[in-house]
């Protein structure tokens, strides 16, 4: 049974229009001239409207400057990133950001913090109904006046995921947003996303250091890696994810992508 099935009203989960991300010829340097390295060069691709899309590659390739860099959250040395054709200049509002931590205001409850991300034309009445609601899909319900420090790191980091699809984002970046959980809670989180993500069809960039996860959500997978002696990462290969969501974790087609995934990253023997 999906857990959107539930007698709240699903007006707060209205789907908004799912905008497009180009990035283009897309750089990233950090340090001064004389010492200066680059973490992403000639980042080149699109993701399309509605579509999920998973971002592989080893640690400090720059997965997570890369969202950044969709959110407006960070600077370019080289090239731009466009949302539905405009470019990105500072914080966007078309974009919510869920971070590896939960990153949630001690001093408000679970409740108040998920209201942060309400869209700032949003009525008292919408907004309490569409907290409401998105405290029930992520299994909240009962925690809704608990402040972060009495809840686990897992039920926290559910309720900053809340908080990003408060805003209902044309486009919702993830940055390992399941990674603090346990492998059951884990695969159920995986579950809500794939039914948050159908009845608001928001576009959205995974970064994920977990292939099984990639192949589990996304309809394409991009991998960062190096290449010959060129400083910084770029885009090594782009992979369609076969068969409809959700799909079976032992298909055999699956398995030879995943065993193809772990060897670009450098993992053999799987």
């Amino acid at each position: 049974m999906s857990v959107l099935a539930s007698p709240h009203p699903r007006t707060s989960l209205a789907p908004k229009q799912a905008l497009t991300v180009t990035f283009a010829g897309l750089g990233r340097s950090f340090g001064p001239i004389s010492d200066r390295r680059t973490v992403l060069r000639d980042i080149n691709f699109e993701v399309h409207a509605g579509e999920v899309l998973a971002i592989l590659g080893p640690s400090g390739c720059g997965k997570s400057t890369l969202l950044r860099a969709a959110a407006g959250l960070d600077a370019l040395n080289a090239g731009s990133v466009l949302i539905d054709g405009i470019e990105v200049h500072g914080i966007d509002e078309r974009c919510a950001v869920a971070f590896q931590e939960p990153r949630l205001l001690p001093w408000h409850t679970l409740q108040a913090n998920v209201a942060i991300g309400l869209p700032k034309a949003s009525s008292a009445s919408e907004g309490k109904a569409k907290v409401a609601e998105l405290l029930h899909l992520v299994e909240l319900g009962a925690f809704a006046k608990h402040r972060p420090r009495e809840v686990s790191g897992g039920m926290a980091q559910r309720a900053s995921l809340a908080r990003a699809l408060a805003r209902n984002p044309g486009v919702l970046l993830l940055d390992e947003p399941f990674g603090a959980l346990d492998a059951l809670t884990r695969i159920k989180m995986q579950d809500l996303l794939l039914d948050i993500h159908q009845a608001q069809p928001t576009t959205v960039l995974l970064v994920t250091h977990d292939v099984d996860e990639a192949l589990q959500l996304a309809d394409r997978i991009v991998v960062l890696g190096g290449e010959g002696d060129q400083p910084g990462a770029t885009i090594t290969e782009v992979l369609t994810v076969p068969g409809d969501r959700p799909r079976n974790r032992n298909s055999a087609d699956l398995g030879r992508m995943r065993s193809s995934l772990l060897a670009s990253l450098g993992v053999t023997g799987h």
